[in-house]
Parts: structure tokens; sequence; C-alpha cells
């Protein structure tokens, strides 16, 4: 079955031109030129990835980001046309997993959505090693790599796809640093994450969030400055 592929932009060149690539990679698509039109549609069709500009006519792409993330996992890539690092901070921390700045090549977006999809399928792209256990544990943190479900005291904690990702790497390697570099490697594979730390980084924020992480002695994830992250 067709990946389904949500485009929300009111730029309806862009909009017309990403349906024309993505039907030629046999996705299903899903476009919109407004988040008020696309709303509908989230709530009433299965969907794999969504790409969401952030200059809409009604509702801007962050509060659509929102709304998707109160509910559904998947994939979210940003569209922006301001190359500012506030606004890409702030689609990351309310959810999104990746952002593409305008003007961009279609072919670069189209790796970027398989790369997404990818890890949205299997949930973690980090490889499961022969006798890796699918509990992890750390105090009161439980991972379970078979049903991806995380439990901080019992009780059931909500992670994207790239958090749960970045929390099994740190959880199989606890005890040990992992550097930006394996990190950007293991989640994404992807080259051009290694020269941009911020989004890792507000991954790992937003991780800690969850996990009622955020005082200086941190618990959990500790932040080895220079280096990366451990537990």
């Amino acid at each position: 079955m067709p990946e389904r592929i949500l485009v929300v932009d009111d730029e309806h060149d862009i909009a017309d031109l990403l349906e024309v690539y993505f039907r030629n990679e046999n996705y299903d698509v899903y476009k919109f030129y407004s988040a008020r039109e696309a709303l509908d549609c989230i709530e009433s069709q299965e969907i794999d990835l969504a790409i969401l500009d952030i200059m809409l006519p009604d509702i801007n792409g962050f509060s659509l980001c929102q709304k998707i993330r109160e509910k559904y996992t998947y994939p979210i890539i940003m569209l922006t046309a301001k190359d500012e690092e506030t606004d890409k901070i702030m689609g990351l921390t309310l959810g999104a997993d990746d952002y593409v700045t305008k003007p961009f090549r279609p072919l670069e977006l189209i790796a970027r959505v398989k790369a997404q999809l990818r890890r949205y399928k299997k949930y973690t792209p980090v490889q499961i090693e022969k006798h890796s256990p699918s509990i992890l544990t750390y105090e009161k943190l439980m991972l379970n790599t078979q049903t991806y479900e995380c439990k901080l005291n019992g009780t059931p904690v909500f992670l994207t796809p790239t958090e749960f990702s970045i929390l099994r790497i740190l959880l199989e390697r606890q005890g040990t640093v992992v550097t930006l570099e394996d990190l950007f490697h293991l989640v994404w594979k992807d080259e051009y994450y290694s020269k941009n730390s911020s989004t890792i980084t507000v991954h790992v924020r937003h991780l800690r969030e969850k996990l009622q992480d955020t005082t200086e002695k941190s618990q959990y994830i500790k932040t080895i400055w220079g280096v990366g992250y451990k537990i």
C-alpha cells in the first residue's frame, strides 16, 4: 500500500510541484492550500508523513504541527521561507522532526521524506544487536523496544519516533558518552545533520521535559559539554 503524504502550503506552485514529485515516487498525496482544509483530512485519513508550510493564511504551520502532535506520532517536516534559527527551533520544540528552508531542491526533500518514513515505519532506526534486550531500564525509567512503550514511575510517556530513537540509543549505551556525531549517524543516517547541532539539542531538551529531567542535576540524560550525552 502506498505511503500517504500530507502537503499543506498556500503557495500553489510549490504544493502542486511537490504533488507531482511525490506521485512520481508512488506516494499517495493529500494536498491542501490552507490549514483548515487539512484539518478535516488529518482527522479522517491515515497519514504517514506531513509537510507543513509555516506561513499559512489561516492557521500557521506551528499551530497545525501542535494539533497533529496532540494525537499522532508520524513525522512532520516544516517548510519555511525564513532561514532563522528561532523558527527552526520553534518547529522542533513543537514536535516537528525536520525542517527545510525555501527555496529547496525537490530531490533533497524527497530524500529527507524517505529517511523519515524509514524511521517511522520501524519507529527507531537503531540496529537491534543479536542479544540486545527488548526491555531497557534505568532507575525509574523503562523502554520497551518491541511494543515501543516508555514508562516513568509506571506512567506512560508519549514520545515521538525521534525522541524514542534517541532515548533507546542512550539506554543501550548507558554509562557511555554518545557523541553528537554518533547520534546524528544512528538516528538520521544523513550527512547534512552533522553540521546542525541545534536539531539534536532541541530533541534532547524536549525529551528531558517529558522525563521531568530539567533540573541542573539531571537524573537521566546528562550533557557532556563539547562531546555529547549519556545516561
